[in-house]
């Protein structure tokens, strides 16, 4: 079959200029999360299992919500291909009514009782006692950030990508001079420990908010927000977003599940092990940040590029994306595995957690990069308008290979912690055989808007020629 054509000058420049700022803002975030990590360090090893653990309640966190969030980035972009402002304002509305109120339910149950949630995650009660204040803290952070990145999704969505990009910026600095302040005890206020890491990432969250609500006050020229048009629901417009959204939410859901049943695996390992994990999650943090960067320009582009009645456009953009994005991550992986000792030194980890970090990268600079290539993909399809594929292949290959391998390798098995390791990985190899020959069918392109939706019998027609002249 004959390679598609992509117009690689249309196509990288969108992509550059959505993907350079995003990438940069997630970089941001992921130095604020290392910097925490690093001066946190300085308490020892186990204040470093600790924040660990609670970034993996996070994770959880994250993926409760995260369906409605992928559900109204289909709705943004397709809703800006096509100039339809209402459309985005009625998806703002209800995205950020369904998002605050999974965040209120967590940021409750972390205020109120940590210990609970912790003990989910590790059996090391001296891991959880130094965890219980640093979590009490992050719960009102919860729907703080929500709308941060409802924000900063719609944002990036319509192509104001610098916006976020100086908020992640001012939010980094806030953070930073905080934990140097709180976590020592600096300027004669009381050390706080890894609790004062936590009051940082509160007022840093506030900060960042705010920057991003001046902005849209006084935007006027993109996308108006109007309240009164953010809650005029109809019948038919919330079919569709749940429709669409559903999907996504369950993926992100069961996702969310199966990761906390390997996380519970791993916070029974030894305490180096937990650590060490802890420091590779703020590495993995750094790659995410440059693919995170492409994916979320991929779903723009695509996304766009469908709404706005161009399919095959979409089509050849995601196939493109689809080998840039995988590329980069390797790059990346590569760098951070020649660099591993003075990488993890930073995080005060002892020996063995620095021997359990070199090998886990060494791991993840062959299994991270393929799954790039799904995460693109799947970003792709749901950009298309496709939300059922990727979450059926992403959640039946999760929990029928990865979860059962590694609670056996960990819990029954009893395996060495790299072996562990190495199991949360496994499903990425089959899913990538399926999505990769998903992907050339086109059958994911699902417009929802009428430009787009007129488009596609010409679309259908053009990839029958293609197919003919294989």
């Amino acid at each position: 079959m004959k390679k598609e054509k992509i117009e690689w000058k249309g196509f990288l420049k969108p992509m550059l200029a959505i993907a350079f700022p995003v990438a940069l803002q997630n970089l941001l975030g992921t130095t604020a999360s290392m910097v925490d990590t690093i001066m946190i360090g300085s308490e020892g090893e186990l204040a470093v299992a600790a924040v660990g653990i609670c970034s993996q309640i996070y994770a959880l966190f994250a993926a409760s919500f995260f369906g409605f969030m992928a559900g109204a980035m289909i709705f943004f972009a397709q809703y800006w291909g096509s100039g339809n402002h209402k459309g985005i304002n009625r998806t703002v509305g209800i995205s950020g009514i369904l998002m605050l109120i999974i965040a209120l339910i967590y940021g409750i149950v972390a205020v109120t009782n940590p210990e609970f949630l912790l003990r989910v995650y590790t059996d090391k009660e001296n891991i959880v006692q130094l965890a219980v204040p640093y979590l009490r803290i992050a719960g009102f952070v919860y729907p703080i950030q929500i709308v941060t990145f409802l924000m900063s999704m719609l944002l990036r969505s319509t192509e104001r990508v610098k916006p976020p990009l100086f908020a992640s910026f001012a939010a980094i600095i806030v953070n930073f001079v905080l934990n140097w302040i709180l976590i020592y005890g600096r300027f004669g206020m009381p050390k706080m420990g890894i609790a004062g890491a936590a009051v940082g990432t509160l007022v840093s969250s506030i900060v960042n908010l705010l920057i991003l609500l001046v902005y849209l006050m006084y935007d006027n020229e993109t996308v108006v927000l109007r309240f009164r048009d953010m809650f005029m629901f109809d019948m038919d417009f919330i079919k569709t977003y749940l429709l669409k959204s559903i999907p996504l939410l369950c993926n992100e859901m069961l996702y969310g599940v199966g990761q906390m049943l390997i996380n519970i695996v791993i916070g029974r390992q030894d305490e180096s092990a937990i650590a060490a994990m802890a420091a590779f999650r703020v590495l993995e943090g750094f790659v995410y940040a440059f693919f995170g960067g492409l994916a979320d320009a991929s779903s723009v582009i695509v996304g766009k590029e469908v709404g706005a009645g161009r399919p095959m456009r979409g089509y050849q953009y995601t196939k493109g994306f689809a080998v840039i994005c995988p590329s980069v991550t390797f790059c990346i992986c590569l760098i951070g595995l020649i660099f591993n000792e003075p990488l993890l030194g930073l995080f005060g980890l002892g020996t063995q957690a620095l021997t359990y970090g070199k090998y886990m990268l060494m791991i993840y600079l062959v299994m991270g990069t393929i799954r790039t290539c799904n995460y693109i993909m799947n970003g792709c399809y749901r950009a298309g308008g496709e939300a059922v594929f990727g979450t059926v292949m992403e959640v039946s290959c999760l929990f029928l290979i990865s979860v059962p391998m590694t609670w056996m390798a960990g819990m029954i098995w009893k395996l060495p912690f790299i072996a562990v390791f190495a199991f949360v990985y496994t499903d990425e190899i089959m899913r990538l055989i399926f999505e990769l020959r998903y992907t050339g069918t086109g059958k994911w392109i699902k417009p929802v808007t009428e430009a787009g939706k007129a488009a596609i019998p010409e679309f259908k027609e053009q990839l029958k020629t293609r197919r003919k002249t294989c």
